[in-house]
């Protein structure tokens, strides 16, 4: 049986002063069922190493560089994210895709960077609110899933997680119903067993998309629903691990 995931996703906010009873909440809790994780901006990683560390909270970056090193201002390696201890990298979220232009190809050289050096890619697909009302959804996961399956193999989702984030949900409050998500969740997870069934019955996937305490356990209970990538409700510490708990 597939352990449940919950990351929470910090996006850009905190100070030291402000992240540093949430991490110490996280570090004090002791999940039972389910991995727990953070994803904190790159300023924030000593603090949650320092803080998480010898804890049964994970930490992570948001974003990774294609590039393994080089004349590549402002741009953080994985190997950058390994002396910092990350266990995860979350990419192709859709800010980056739509806020900073990454095409499906720019992932896939993210997502090879992230396992080249040892992290755990968090891949993130997902359709706007336009393309779900034209009857796109499944058509544009599939083609971000196959854009991965295509350059990689299906086995790099041996050792990665898949996220589904509606756009549509992501930050406005609206959340796609447990029937919905389930329904995304297994056409990806279908797609995958197609290419290798072993590695579908394997992989975690998780929902985001304002995921909250007061949904997570009738999302958590879908059967391709593995946890969910959280937002917002993470930098609550009691609302984050209700979620956790949920899971």
């Amino acid at each position: 049986m597939r352990r449940k995931l919950v990351v929470g996703n910090w996006k850009m906010h905190g100070t030291l002063a402000v992240n540093a009873p949430l991490l110490q909440a996280l570090a004090a809790d002791r999940p039972g069922g389910a991995d727990v994780a953070v994803c904190v901006p790159f300023p924030y990683l000593q603090q949650a190493q320092a803080v998480l560390g010898g804890s049964a909270v994970a930490w992570g970056a948001q974003d990774v560089s294609a590039h393994a090193q080089g004349a590549y201002t402002g741009e953080v390696s994985a190997a950058m994210l390994a002396d910092f201890a990350c266990r995860y990298v979350i990419v192709g979220h859709s800010e980056r895709r739509c806020l900073h232009g990454e095409s499906d190809a720019q992932v896939v050289a993210k997502l090879k960077s992230a396992l080249a050096g040892g992290l755990t890619p968090i891949l993130c697909v997902g359709e706007t609110l336009a393309e779900r009302e034209g009857g796109q959804t499944e058509a544009v996961v599939s083609r971000q899933l196959d854009t991965v399956l295509e350059a990689c193999g299906v086995e790099v989702l041996a050792r990665s997680v898949l996220a589904y984030e509606p756009v549509w949900a992501i930050g406005t409050g609206r959340t796609a119903t447990p029937a919905q998500a389930q329904e995304v969740h297994a056409v990806l997870r279908q797609r995958i067993a197609a290419a290798a069934a072993d590695v579908a019955a394997g992989l975690r996937i998780l929902y985001g998309g304002s995921v909250k305490a007061a949904n997570a356990v009738e999302l958590f209970a879908q059967p391709d629903i593995d946890g969910g990538l959280v937002g917002g409700a993470s930098l609550v510490a009691e609302e984050f691990l209700a979620i956790a708990g949920a899971a």
